[in-house]
């Protein structure tokens, strides 16, 4: 299931807010240049959650990991994984890594219901796909989680955040939890991944990482093999 992301621009009033978000994120890169201001230094903030809500989440982290990632068909696994390799080549050169990376973050972006394509934007935007990278309130690894999930859910230490596998599986989930909370709102659920409810900075950043880098759409041709889930 894929969330629907509302970033049409097929009508005017869409237009004018497509455009209007671009130019709010140049504004806000210009402002970070100067060191007037940075869209993304908050980062996520413990809140205390029921029991039933920390139980579900642990069940859902300790699930299999092998990552079968779901297709319409062959053909369509084909173009996506050629098409995803081919715009991450740039940051990151290995071939095995890259793929493992690109069907790690599909599988556990499809296991919580969520588009595929928003995670490789907010990863994009958290660590430009490093998986060593630590903000400075202390964020770790590809999708920049922070050190407490790993204690409110009962795992093993912080260091296993900077295996992409693990990182991605608990930034999903974080992010699905967050939808949950706010009922299906994107925009809310990112700035609460951010630390930022209630202001559309970081959104607009990921939906902007989504509109230039990794929008995706694909037209099977006729004749169709059936839908599947493989390896590749």
């Amino acid at each position: 299931m894929s969330l629907p992301t509302g970033k049409s621009v097929c009508n005017p009033l869409a237009r004018l807010a497509h455009i209007a978000r671009r130019v709010f994120v140049l504004l806000g890169f210009v402002l970070a240049l100067v060191g007037v201001w940075s869209p993304v230094l908050a980062s996520q903030q413990y809140e205390p959650m029921a029991d039933h809500v920390r139980l579900a989440l642990r069940t859902a982290l300790s699930a299999p990991a092998a990552p079968r990632p779901i297709f319409e068909s062959v053909s369509h696994r084909i173009d996506w994984m050629a098409e995803m390799s081919r715009r991450l080549a740039r940051r990151v050169p290995d071939f095995a890594e890259r793929t493992e990376l690109i069907k790690t973050i599909r599988y556990e972006a499809q296991r919580v219901g969520i588009d595929p394509q928003i995670i490789f934007a907010l990863i994009e935007v958290e660590s430009n796909f490093r998986a060593d990278a630590v903000s400075h309130a202390g964020a770790i690894g590809l999708m920049q989680v922070m050190p407490f999930w790993t204690d409110v859910l009962s795992r093993g230490g912080s260091r296993e955040l900077f295996e992409p596998r693990v990182n991605i599986r608990y930034g999903c989930l974080i992010l699905r939890h967050y939808l949950d909370i706010e009922k299906g709102d994107l925009d809310r659920a990112l700035g609460r991944y951010n630390g930022s409810l209630g202001k559309m900075t970081y959104p607009n950043l990921v939906y902007d990482r989504l509109d230039r880098n990794w929008g995706y759409s694909y037209v099977e041709p006729p004749k169709s093999a059936p839908r599947i889930a493989g390896d590749f």
